[in-house]
């Protein structure tokens, strides 16, 4: 099952209500993934300082000195602002990979959901209720966001196996489908030198997309080259710093419903989440098309 939602502002005035939108769509999918939840924001960017989210299942104990910790290691200031099991990382933007390399050495056990100049990733086990809730995903300001509801299928039910994924600056991807060549093309992506950390098959489209971009693709040709390379039946839905993108497999089993207005760009694996966006009655409302991409940047 799964659900998908998604959300790319064109109107500078909604965007202090994006986190309170992106919740209300993301809790309206429960039903399609009630297990664990995630969500990916966009905010504002700050000149030279880069974001690290990483998540604790202890984080009482893993975040109360590691701000200064991974600062020693890496010779920089570093500011730590935690929200419930997960914490964002303010580094200087020169820094970032090497804070991210640094982490491992510090605590085994901290998870790295997104790194970037503007993304932060939360995402948990339970209700999707629940997790807007104890992350007060509401109250969060942003550009464009993503989010999904999982139904686990394919992996247990984890933190480390909820979506969203990152696996590049600024990038994320949520899923829903099933990959069936997610095994050797991991093995490829890993000899190239991508990061994939878990084994759901959704860190697996993320990784591939990083790649295609980092060897020269639009974010555009990367999602037109999944449509050949990935194998399997998916709705996928990513984001980067500054765009927002769709493609379906060119079977296109997988519910979704796309609106558009002046103020906004939506997506939803059924359309009653959106029912409650602003305008949503003078919305244009399309089913994305099998193997065609869609694309939108700031």
């Amino acid at each position: 099952m799964c659900g998908i939602v998604g959300l790319f502002l064109k109107d500078k005035s909604l965007e202090p209500k994006l986190g309170a939108m992106l919740s209300e769509m993301l809790i309206t999918m429960t039903d399609r993934g009630p297990d664990s939840a995630g969500i990916a924001i966009y905010g504002s960017d700050s000149d030279g300082v880069g974001k690290l989210t990483v998540q604790s299942d202890d984080p009482q104990v893993d975040f109360e000195t590691l701000a200064d910790e991974l600062g020693d290691a890496i010779g920089a200031p570093v500011a730590l602002s935690r929200n419930d099991t997960h914490a964002i990382l303010d580094v200087p933007g020169d820094k970032l990979e090497a804070a991210r390399d640094a982490l491992g050495g510090l605590r085994e056990g901290l998870r790295i959901m997104s790194a970037g100049d503007v993304i932060e990733i939360f995402k948990e086990v339970g209700l999707p209720r629940d997790v807007s809730e104890r992350f007060d995903l509401p109250a969060m300001s942003g550009t464009h966001g993503i989010g999904h509801t999982r139904m686990a299928t394919e992996s247990a039910v984890t933190t480390e196996g909820a979506h969203p994924f990152s696996t590049g600056s600024d990038q994320c991807l949520v899923h829903n489908g099933s990959l069936s060549n997610h095994n050797s093309l991991r093995r490829k992506l890993i000899r190239e030198g991508m990061r994939i950390e878990s084994m759901n098959d959704t860190e697996v489209g993320a990784a591939y997309l990083t790649w295609k971009m980092r060897n020269g693709a639009s974010l555009g040709e990367a999602l037109e080259s999944s449509i050949d390379d990935l194998d399997g039946f998916f709705t996928f839905v990513v984001g980067t710093k500054d765009g927002f993108g769709v493609v379906r497999d060119p079977i296109a089993c997988k519910p979704a419903v796309m609106a558009e207005t002046d103020q906004y760009v939506a997506f939803g694996s059924e359309y009653r989440a959106l029912v409650n966006l602003p305008g949503i009655e003078e919305a244009r409302v399309w089913e994305p098309e099998p193997a065609t991409v869609y694309f939108w940047k700031h």
